[in-house]
């Protein structure tokens, strides 16, 4: 058996590690994937070795809940689950907050001997550790049984430790008074890692609550009713219900609900969720539909032909899924090192209770030591070296109009090699436009264009749309005309004092015997070598006037193909559209790599045969067919102008929709990822310095040895140096 499934509870990516490592040593597993941006597990099974519900059983008792029921079942089930973990931490995180200021102001800035001072601060102390940070203790608690640690581990046994060890203070001060020491206590440092902690989850979590799901919102192109012939009547029926071979009839901005063909009617269908092409699509009997597109102006009758989880929407919706859920997770160096950083942590400390209990007689040392190895070990500085760079990264970006929706993305953008380019949309506008109007000699083109606009104000063709909306906007004023008539796949035609003109394709202006004069074939010729549509306009005899429309190349678009291929990335391109056109724009744009006639499917496949030669792959688009192909790619970009589910499949989305920010999208993840490296190297460095002095490595030397309240000073300083390091990013220079 292969499926996917949520799991709740995951909180950082060691917690997707411990899954799976887990999981893999169970009888009966052939292969388990956790991704934890995506919260989800894929798995693959022997059914006759092991059932989903012990695989369920295994997971629970480590402390996470898998999801498992039908895909809308689950996916309901998983949000309400997270939304109620969103409010538990949210509560926690206030009760800590609350609690945790009073005990900080008590123990940094009043006096030592006020009386019931630490009473006072041992009962603010317990709603924090027991309440709000019971689930540190809980987790832990629940790895030890599975001789595991995490990030958790280490929190728990700091902050447990020095809770314990101010908790025997307070009740027994006189042990340490009678050896001549003072009974410090360290309740802030205890309840100080534990509101810092819950503050940077409730940050992540809230930011994981507001991202919508790509799969949702395809779901949601899938139309909750619709009008279908039974028994020689129309029926409004439930999506569900359609049935294979089945009549449907479409009315104007009806959403298809199937693959089928059209049995009657006349209309234009908007694919762009398939081609990404903004051209509507003509359809006439026997013409195919497709699920998800939307009818335009007519009305047409269809035969549902694949319906349900067999349709082109469905599929692609699979495919979205399949693309997800195979991304690798997070591996953040602070998590992949946590693993081994943890264990040898509490390994030093028990080592140095045992050299000083043993080569010490003072027992008083042999409890502080471990203590402040704990406590100057805790893992704040190493867990803000990341987040607080890509916090700070992102927020950079989101000025300058680049998005990043996860940090994968920011975290892989600047070892991209290969990048591959939508036409529609991407390179180019994305809406048919006027591009050159040529007009015969001795023509009077004033009242030329507004019978023009007469005759194209009444056609319902794309192209007619795009003239007429140019001439508008040319403040001409359109007259009567009369006897007009629309002839499908070739034009339309009108008459204004008696002289009928026509406007159309080459087929229309040939089959009416009109005169196309040399030059004005010429020009034509040569914009269809452009890549442009060209329309024809024409009195009765002679054609007297000539429009191309086309989707224009963005004026940015070639500054930074170029300024992209400067710095060594490959460039392809994809689109829907037909080779002709595709070739045209490619040398126009000089790019080398190019495909025509791409659907969706093959999107995505075209950046998996990239990745699998080994390149890093970046996806740029703004359609719904793109979808599949941005959640494949190693860095998914989208355009703002595009498709909400084309920006919720990517994990950057460019607000300007202007390809010169994918180049400042890289150079961002490349100053960002030099600061996380240099956040770690301190980090791990004032570990690697911290701990042998917390241990006592320079008693025997000068007879230091380090205070439980210096070493929470300087676990605090640490963080505050990377946080200060990070927030530099906010000076750099991105353009």
């Amino acid at each position: 058996m292969k499926n996917q499934y949520k799991i709740a509870g995951m909180t950082c990516a060691s917690c997707a590690m411990s899954i799976e490592s887990y999981i893999k040593e169970q009888d009966g597993i052939y292969n388990v994937a956790v991704n934890y941006p995506n919260q989800s597990i894929a798995l693959d099974y022997d059914t006759s070795k092991v059932s989903i519900k012990t695989i369920e059983e295994k997971i629970k008792q480590i402390g996470y809940t898998l999801v498992i029921g039908e895909h809308k079942t689950s996916q309901n089930t998983f949000e309400k689950l997270e939304k109620k973990k969103l409010e538990l931490l949210k509560k926690k995180l206030i009760i800590a907050i609350v609690f945790s200021t009073p005990i900080f102001i008590m123990a940094m800035f009043l006096p030592e001997k006020i009386a019931y001072k630490n009473w006072v601060m041992l009962l603010l102390a317990l709603p924090v550790l027991f309440y709000s940070g019971a689930e540190f203790f809980i987790i832990a608690l629940k790895k030890l049984k599975h001789f595991s640690t995490n990030m958790d581990t280490l929190v728990a046994l700091s902050t447990g430790i020095a809770f314990l060890f101010s908790l025997f203070n307070t009740l027994n001060p006189q042990y340490f008074i009678n050896k001549g020491l003072v009974p410090h206590v360290y309740y802030e440092s205890a309840v100080i890692i534990i509101t810092l902690i819950l503050l940077g989850r409730f940050f992540e979590e809230k930011a994981k609550s507001k991202t919508s799901s790509a799969i949702k919102k395809l779901i949601g192109l899938k139309p909750k009713k619709v009008t279908a012939i039974r028994n020689g009547a129309e029926q409004i029926i439930a999506f569900d219900a359609i049935m294979e071979s089945e009549l449907i009839i479409l009315k104007p901005g009806d959403r298809i609900p199937v693959d089928g063909k059209v049995k009657k009617g006349h209309s234009f269908i908007d694919e762009s969720m398939i081609t990404g092409e903004p051209m509507p699509v003509e359809k006439t009997k026997g013409s195919k539909v497709f699920s998800g597109t939307i009818n335009q102006k007519g009305s047409l009758k269809i035969i549902a032909h694949k319906i349900g989880n067999n349709t082109l929407l469905s599929q692609i919706i699979k495919l979205v899924e399949q693309a997800q859920s195979s991304k690798p997770a997070i591996q953040k160096m602070a998590d992949k090192i946590a693993g081994i950083f943890v264990p040898i942590v509490i390994g030093i400390a028990i080592i140095t209770f045992a050299l000083w209990y043993f080569l010490s007689p003072n027992i008083t040392y042999a409890l502080l030591t471990p203590i402040t190895v704990l406590i100057i070990a805790c893992p704040c500085a190493l867990g803000l070296a990341t987040p607080t760079a890509l916090m700070v990264g992102i927020g950079k970006g989101a000025q300058q109009g680049i998005l990043i929706k996860d940090a994968q993305a920011l975290e892989t953008a600047y070892k991209i090699d290969t990048l591959i380019l939508d036409k529609t949309g991407t390179i180019t506008e994305g809406k048919p436009q006027v591009t050159d109007v040529f007009w015969g000699k001795n023509t009077n083109s004033l009242q030329l264009k507004k019978i023009i606009l007469a005759i194209e104000s009444q056609s319902e063709h794309p192209v007619a749309e795009a003239i007429a909306k140019h001439l508008k906007n040319k403040n001409i004023d359109k007259i009567a005309v009369e006897s007009f008539q629309s002839s499908i796949g070739l034009g339309a035609q009108a008459q204004y004092k008696n002289i009928t003109y026509r406007i159309g394709n080459k087929n229309l202006i040939l089959q009416n015997n009109i005169i196309i004069p040399k030059t004005m074939s010429t020009k034509a010729n040569n914009l269809k070598t452009e890549a442009k549509t060209v329309v024809y306009v024409s009195d009765k005899t002679h054609v007297v006037g000539i429009i191309a429309v086309a989707d224009k190349i963005k004026e940015s678009s070639l500054f930074a193909i170029q300024k992209l291929q400067q710095i060594g990335i490959e460039i392809h391109m994809l689109t829907g559209d037909n080779a002709h056109t595709a070739k045209a724009i490619a040398n126009n744009i000089g790019i080398k790599h190019f495909k025509a006639n791409v659907m969706p499917d093959s999107k995505g496949a075209y950046v998996k045969q990239l990745q699998d030669q080994g390149k890093i792959v970046a996806m740029a688009g703004d359609g719904i067919n793109d979808s599949n192909a941005l959640a494949q790619a190693h860095v998914g970009i989208a355009m703002a102008s595009g498709t909400d589910i084309a920006m919720e499949s990517a994990g950057i989305t460019l607000m300007h929709s202007n390809l010169k920010q994918i180049v400042n999208a890289i150079k961002l993840s490349k100053v960002t990822m030099k600061t996380i490296k240099q956040n770690l190297f301190w980090a791990f460095i004032y570990n690697l310095i911290a701990i042998p002095i917390a241990a006592g490595l320079l008693y025997p030397i000068n007879g230091f040895l380090l205070n439980p309240m210096i070493a929470g000073a300087a676990m605090s300083m640490s963080s505050i140096s990377v946080l200060a390091n990070s927030l530099r990013l906010k000076n750099t220079i991105i353009n």
